[in-house]
């Protein structure tokens, strides 16, 4: 069986806020640690049937990235959602959602 390991590192300041954070794959192409200004991490916990979560972004991610970053996690949640599950029309509303989202926030429509 083959492992992969993914590696976040969060530098905080002396007020404990993010002010660097990085990650770094087994599996990446790259071998250096690469940088991010925010990430969420989502963990099922199949015994409580509740998520375990983190959220963190460093103190230079701006609004707007933050807002795009928003946008782009529901639509990605949508397609993995479609995946796990086939259900086709409840992700065409989380879609219109999203679009609803963008234009209330003024953010570009990347995906």
């Amino acid at each position: 069986m083959k492992k992969s390991e993914i590696k976040l590192t969060v530098e905080l300041d002396d007020n404990k806020i993010p002010e660097n954070i990085t990650w770094e794959s087994t599996d990446s192409e790259s071998k250096d640690a690469l940088p991010a200004k925010a990430f969420m991490l989502s963990i099922w916990d199949h015994n409580y049937k509740n998520t375990l979560k983190i959220d963190l972004w460093t103190k230079e991610m701006p609004v707007d990235e933050m807002k795009q970053f928003f946008f782009e996690t529901l639509m990605t949640m949508g397609d993995t959602f479609l995946r796990a599950t086939g259900e086709t029309a409840i992700v065409e509303d989380l879609r219109d959602y999203c679009a609803h989202f963008a234009e209330k926030m003024g953010i570009e429509k990347h995906s």
